[in-house]
C-alpha cells in the first residue's frame, strides 16, 4: 500500500535547477548622439515643467489666512467680523470652527444675523488668530503631504479628515468644552 511511495531519507539534499545566465546584449549608450547642451537643456525644459504644473512639483502651499478683523460691542462682547470667510478659505462648516474656538477661549458666543462671531468678553485678533492657526494644524492639513485639500467626516462616532490628494485618513479629536461656569445674577428664591 506504501510502495508508491519513495522512501524518506534525511541525509540527502533535494538538488538545485542550474540557472542559465543569458547573455545580455551591449546597451548602447542613451545619450549617444546627444550634445551636453541638448541634455542640459531637456533637463532644463522638465524642471521648468515642472515649476508651472502643481502636480509635478508636489504642491506644498498650506491655507492663507487672512487677519481677524475684531471689534469690540460694548465693554464685554467682541465681535469676529471675517469669521464666515476664514471658514470658507479653510472649507469647514461654521459651527464645526465656531465651538473650536469657544472652547480654546473658555467663552460663550454666537453667530448674529450678519454672520459675525460675537463673543463674550475681551479679546485681542492674536488670540483669535493663534487659535485659528492651531484649529488649521488640528482639523485642516494633512499630517502625510501637508496639503489643506482634506473632508471632515464623521464614521461611526469618530471624526476623520480625509485628504483628497494623497489619500490619507486619520482620525481628529471631539472637541469637547471644559467647565464653563454660569456668572450672572440668580433668580430670587420665593
Amino acid at each position: 500500500m506504501v510502495s508508491n511511495i519513495a522512501p524518506f531519507d534525511p541525509t540527502k539534499k533535494k538538488k538545485k535547477k542550474k540557472v542559465v545566465i543569458q547573455d545580455t546584449v551591449a546597451v548602447d549608450d542613451p545619450w549617444e548622439g546627444n550634445t551636453y547642451e541638448e541634455l542640459l537643456d531637456r533637463v532644463f525644459n522638465i524642471l521648468g515643467d515642472r515649476e508651472n504644473n502643481s502636480e509635478l512639483a508636489g504642491d506644498r502651499r498650506g491655507i492663507v489666512l487672512r487677519p481677524p478683523q475684531v471689534l469690540r460691542e460694548g465693554t464685554n462682547k467682541t465681535v469676529f467680523v471675517n469669521f464666515i470667510d476664514e471658514c470658507k478659505i479653510m472649507r469647514r462648516e461654521p459651527n464645526h470652527v465656531m465651538t473650536f474656538l469657544l472652547t480654546e477661549l473658555g467663552t460663550s458666543g454666537s453667530l448674529d444675523g450678519q454672520q459675525r462671531l460675537v463673543v463674550k468678553g475681551r479679546f485681542a485678533p492674536d488670540n483669535f488668530q493663534g487659535i485659528l492657526r492651531r484649529y488649521v494644524t488640528g482639523y485642516v492639513n494633512c499630517e502625510g503631504c501637508k496639503s489643506p485639500d482634506t473632508m471632515l467626516s464623521k464614521k461611526n462616532r469618530l471624526l476623520s479628515l480625509n485628504c483628497e490628494k494623497c489619500g490619507s485618513e486619520r482620525s481628529v479629536a471631539q472637541i469637547k468644552p471644559g467647565f464653563l461656569a454660569r456668572v450672572g445674577p440668580r433668580k430670587a428664591r420665593t
